[in-house]
């Protein structure tokens, strides 16, 4: 499977952002299998979790710190790439 993602370091911080469907993020167990799941690809990382609404707009779920320094980036300062999860 492969799945759209970027590392980012910022601010001596170093985290992962995933790209999931919207619905991922209105429930914390899905969250948590999802962030379970790309552990594999981003080993001790936070991992941020990134939906896009029908406009585009994206909402990210994750550590409080992250999701509001990513509040000010626009999505295509982001270096997203694909990833293979096994």
């Amino acid at each position: 499977m492969q799945i759209e993602g970027a590392v980012v370091k910022e601010q001596g911080v170093t985290f992962a952002i995933v790209v999931v469907k919207s619905h991922v993020l209105n429930s914390s167990g899905q969250c948590d299998d999802a962030r379970s799941s790309f552990r594999s690809v981003f080993p001790g990382v936070p991992i941020i979790l990134m939906a896009q609404d029908h406009s585009g707009t994206p909402t990210y779920q994750g550590r409080k710190d992250i999701v509001g320094f990513l509040s000010n980036v626009h999505i295509s300062q982001i270096p997203w790439k694909r990833y293979n999860v096994k």
